[in-house]
C-alpha cells in the first residue's frame, strides 16, 4: 500500500481558514462578483469576491445522496472564496455525455476545472484538451491512479483500492469467509477497485452484483436473490444506494445481524443502522471536502501559482476514515446538515 502525508491534508485545511480569515444535467451555484468588491458573511467577516469562474464536472447524479453532499462542499466553498462555481454533471452514469459536458466547459473558458475520472480512457482526450487549452484542472474523488498522465495538477480524495484492501481486512478480522460486492456502477474503476481491494483483504473470491442506484426495489431483489443462491456470511456495498436496500433485503429474510454487513459512504440511515448494531461500519471519504477542497485550491492557485501537492504522488487524502458504532452518533449531525 503506497504511503501519503496527511500533513497535506492538514496544509490544505489551513489554508481554507487562512483565505476564510441538483439537477442532474447541471446544477449552478454562483457567488462572486468583480476583483476588489466586499460582501458580509452571515459572521460579519467580509469575503472578497474575485472575478474567478470554475467548473465542476462530476459522474454523480443528483438521486445520490452521496453527490448532494459533495455539491455542498462546491457551493460553500464557492460561497467562502467569493468565486463563480458551475457544478454539473450527466442525467446517468455515462462516459459519453460526460466527456460532451467537459468539452463544453472546456469551451467557455473557465479560470479552472474539476473533474471526476470513473473511465480515464473514455474521458482522457476532454480532459487532456482542458489541460492543452491552458485551463487548471484538479480531480476528486475518482482517477487517484490516471490523473497525473492526463496533466492534472493534483487529486482530492481517497486511494480506492486501498480503503476496499482496508474493509476486506476488517472484515476477515470479523471471521468472515465468503462474501459479496455490491457494486452500483459497474464500469466505474474506483468501485470496481474496491471491490478487488475488498477480495484482496479478504483473501477469498468475492462475488460482485451489479445493481442499478436509480432502483432500490431492484436492488433489494437483486441482492435477496443473490443470497437464496449463493449464501454469504458477508455484504460490502459501494455507497447508500446500495446499502439501504441490502439492509431491507437481510431485514425481510431475517439475516440482520447474522451476515456481517458494512457500506462505504454513509447516510443518515446508514449511521443510524451503525448505532443500532445493523452494520459494521462506514468507511467514510469526506465528499464534502472533496467538494470543497478544489475550489480553494484553484483560488490561491490562480493568485499565487503554488498547490499543496499531498505527496510525492499529489493525492491530497480526505479517507477512508473508518465510522464504527462508538463514532457514529457523533457523525450523524453532521451528515443530516449534508456535510458528512
Amino acid at each position: 500500500m503506497k504511503k501519503r502525508m496527511w500533513p497535506a491534508l492538514l496544509l490544505a485545511f489551513a489554508l481554507v481558514v487562512a483565505a476564510c480569515g441538483g439537477d442532474d444535467a447541471a446544477t449552478t451555484t454562483a457567488a462572486g462578483g468583480d476583483d476588489g468588491a466586499t460582501t458580509t458573511a452571515a459572521s460579519g467577516d467580509a469575503v472578497t469576491q474575485r472575478s474567478l469562474r470554475f467548473v465542476v464536472v462530476s459522474h454523480g447524479q443528483a438521486s445520490d445522496p452521496f453527490w448532494s453532499v459533495a455539491a455542498n462542499g462546491v457551493s460553500d466553498a464557492a460561497d467562502d472564496m467569493g468565486v463563480t462555481v458551475e457544478y454539473q454533471a450527466p442525467g446517468t452514469f455515462d462516459m459519453v455525455e460526460m466527456s460532451q459536458i467537459i468539452d463544453a466547459a472546456v469551451a467557455s473558458q473557465p479560470d479552472g476545472l474539476v473533474v471526476t475520472i470513473p473511465d480515464a480512457a473514455a474521458l482522457g482526450d476532454s480532459i487532456r484538451a482542458a489541460v492543452a487549452a491552458g485551463i487548471p484542472v484538479i480531480s476528486m474523488n475518482s482517477g487517484s491512479d490516471a490523473f497525473a498522465d492526463l496533466g492534472v495538477l493534483v487529486h482530492v480524495g481517497q486511494t480506492e483500492y486501498e480503503a476496499g484492501l482496508i474493509a476486506g481486512q476488517r472484515f476477515k478480522a470479523e471471521g468472515v469467509g465468503s462474501a459479496i460486492c455490491v457494486n452500483q456502477e459497474v464500469g466505474n474503476t474506483a468501485l470496481d477497485d474496491r471491490c478487488q481491494g475488498f477480495e484482496d483483504g479478504l483473501e477469498v473470491d468475492v462475488n460482485v452484483i451489479p445493481v442499478d442506484l436509480s432502483d432500490p426495489t431492484g436492488t433489494q431483489e437483486t441482492v435477496s436473490g443473490s443470497l437464496q443462491a449463493n449464501p454469504v456470511d458477508g455484504i460490502l456495498t459501494l455507497g447508500p444506494t446500495g446499502a439501504m436496500p441490502t439492509l431491507a433485503a437481510l431485514t425481510d429474510s431475517g439475516q440482520l445481524g447474522t451476515i456481517k454487513f458494512a457500506t462505504f459512504d454513509m447516510s443518515p440511515e446508514v449511521l443510524a443502522a451503525i448505532v443500532d448494531g445493523d452494520m459494521l461500519f462506514a468507511i467514510d471519504q469526506a465528499q464534502y471536502l472533496q467538494g470543497y477542497l478544489p475550489v480553494v485550491l484553484l483560488t490561491k492557485f490562480s493568485e499565487t501559482g503554488a498547490l499543496p501537492l499531498g505527496s510525492v504522488d499529489r493525492v491530497i487524502l480526505t479517507g477512508p476514515q473508518i465510522v464504527t458504532s462508538d463514532v457514529a452518533g457523533d457523525v450523524i449531525e453532521y451528515s443530516e446538515q449534508g456535510l458528512r
